[in-house]
């Protein structure tokens, strides 16, 4: 089988210098001469070879930095940048043998001071230079951000730029020639770090791929800890839902009233948007107290697939969560404690860490987005100047996704509209149905935006090749077309696929034929 014209040149490595030795320039005193707009130390540059298995020994135990197999030959090398006199990043550069002359920087998760290092095994095998770095501090908590205004500015935007900036000085430097085509993968955090990029530095990138992106940082904090302050609370109050009764029954009655309203029992709910799940039906009857809600347990799920409100009781703060989500909702932003990086984020940066978090108040969360240090809210929507440059930027959001509200990214899309103007030409928005916070979960999730087994890298199959192909070719995606295969397993063969409409478009079954096969569907007008 022949590949496709944008596969066959996204995988052919560029043409260097007969004088080029990748070996000899894997080297520190190779790359001392580099000329760094900002104070570096270089710490170690060494070739790996493919199939090589790397260790990180030097990675907080809270990154959960597990070893990685290296699936191309590369150069890895590690630095320290200084960003101002009382912070610095930690990154590094994973230069490919077979370069394809393309540069790629990632992303980060949580409050982020762990490197992507998969994201980095995966786009390196696809020929990109690619970089990350630690987001100017180490682990995943906030502590470090407490009375240290620089490091918090790092998280917020710099240290992106930062690796940015410095990771093209590098990957010309060790080549010998500037790259032809900029990109960026990153999701969560990642996906926010990718629209503040597009916002804040438009010449950073062609080609931006920002998946479940937080935007709206602020707001999406302070509704993640309002399930426990304003709705839920803990065990032992009459509020509280138990994780396996949202996990079974709750779920259960959601996919009751809304699986089919797309035409398909499958157990995922194609658009949530169409769905208003009424939990009334579960009210406890007759002295019943198993396998049903009281009145009050009835009325915390309608709050949590309620909009967040301001005290005006009518400004949105933040959009409600979407049924179909329960699985992961549920175990950490429902589960009877504070989800731990909210408590972080007000105990190390909107107040101090002698606060408790745990009294937090909808005056508090109110406070909190008016504060939006640095601007880290990443809710401009003025993406005129990475338009007039020629950028693209792709994102997609899971329907599923009970950590960032699928919601959000429509949100987004709305307001960079209002802001900006038509969009479709240089911004296209996809909607992941069933799928969970940037992977997983019942729907065709494998769209290739992670080294998952079974990737493919057609471009009408892969969020990343799709963005090279519209930034070098010209041709834009319509849809995404992801996969899912029994268990996750590719072993056990492809269970479904389903092309995965542009934004405001909604998939819609046909009415006929085979309802796993992706020709069964079509993108409508939302009427």
């Amino acid at each position: 089988m022949l590949l496709s014209s944008t596969i066959s040149s996204l995988l052919t490595a560029l043409q260097l210098s007969s004088s080029f030795d990748f070996d000899s320039a894997c080297s520190l005193s190779a790359l001392s001469s580099v000329n760094f707009s900002r104070n570096t130390t270089l710490f170690q540059a060494s070739v790996v070879p493919a199939g090589s298995t790397i260790q990180f020994p030097d990675t907080d135990p809270s990154c959960g930095a597990t070893p990685q197999v290296a699936l191309a030959d590369i150069c890895r090398v590690t630095m320290e940048v200084e960003t101002s006199p009382t912070s610095r990043i930690n990154m590094e550069a994973w230069l490919p043998r077979n370069w394809t002359g393309r540069f790629l920087s990632t992303g980060n998760g949580g409050l982020g001071g762990c490197i992507q290092y998969p994201d980095l095994v995966y786009t390196t095998s696809l020929g990109f230079a690619t970089v990350g770095a630690n987001n100017g501090h180490n682990g995943s908590s906030g502590a470090a951000f407490e009375n240290q205004p620089e490091v918090l500015a790092d998280f917020a935007f710099r240290s992106i730029h930062t690796n940015v900036v410095i990771g093209k000085q590098i990957t010309e430097n060790f080549y010998g020639e500037a790259h032809k085509k900029s990109y960026y993968l990153g999701c969560s955090t990642g996906g926010r770090q990718g629209l503040k990029s597009v916002e804040d530095f438009p010449e950073d990138f062609d080609g931006v791929v920002a998946g479940a992106p937080a935007a709206n940082f602020n707001g999406l904090l302070s509704w993640s800890g309002n399930f426990f302050t304003g709705i839920t609370g803990n065990t032992s109050q009459p509020t509280f839902i138990p994780v396996n009764t949202w996990r079974g029954l709750i779920h259960n009655s959601i996919l009751s009233q809304c699986d089919k309203i797309d035409g398909v029992s499958d157990g995922i709910i194609e658009d949530p948007n169409t769905c208003n799940y009424d939990p009334s039906v579960l009210l406890c009857q007759d002295g019943a107290t198993s396998d049903c809600l009281t009145q009050t347990q009835v009325e915390t799920v309608l709050k949590t697939f309620s909009p967040f409100l301001a005290s005006d009781n009518k400004t949105v703060l933040y959009p409600r969560a979407q049924p179909g989500s329960e699985s992961l909702l549920l175990t950490s932003l429902v589960g009877g404690q504070l989800f731990q990086f909210t408590s972080d984020w007000f105990r190390f940066v909107v107040f101090n860490s002698s606060f408790d978090p745990n009294t937090l108040t909808l005056a508090d969360y109110e406070f909190a987005i008016r504060l939006n240090p640095f601007d880290i809210a990443t809710f401009k929507g003025d993406l005129t100047e990475f338009k007039a440059r020629g950028g693209k930027l792709l994102t997609y959001h899971g329907q599923a996704d009970g950590l960032i509200s699928p919601r959000m990214s429509e949100v987004y899309y709305d307001h960079a509209q209002d802001v900006s103007g038509e969009l479709d030409d240089y911004y296209r928005f996809f909607r992941i149905s069933g799928m969970s916070h940037c992977s997983g979960g019942p729907g065709a999730w494998q769209i290739g935006q992670v080294n998952a087994p079974g990737t493919s890298l057609d471009p009408d199959k892969n969020v990343l090749t799709a963005m090279v192909q519209w930034v070098e070719q010209g041709q834009a995606p319509d849809t995404i077309e992801g996969v899912k295969f029994v268990n996750d397993s590719v072993g056990q063969g492809a269970a479904f696929q389903r092309k995965h409409c542009r934004f405001p478009l909604r998939n819609t079954y046909d009415g006929q034929g085979d309802p796993t096969q992706p020709e069964s569907w079509s993108c409508q007008e939302v009427a």
